[in-house]
């Protein structure tokens, strides 16, 4: 039974490293990164509603005392 030539394989096993990193720096170099957005100033505008313009009065119940 002939046994298995292992000489080669540290050199497969690295070029095969080294070309991993290669694939991933370049797939890297392709990805955009984006900023943090900054904080756009708005300026608030104040929407006036019916029952903003009217003076309500909450009256609360009578208290009975029985």
């Amino acid at each position: 039974m002939p046994q298995l030539n292992m000489s080669p394989w540290p050199m497969v096993i690295l070029s095969m490293i080294v070309t991993l990193f290669y694939i991933t720096q370049l797939k890297m170099l392709n990805f955009t990164y984006y900023t943090t957005p900054s904080p756009k100033l708005t300026k608030t505008q104040k929407h006036k509603t019916t029952w903003e313009l009217k003076w309500t009065k909450i009256y609360s119940p009578h208290s009975t005392s029985r």
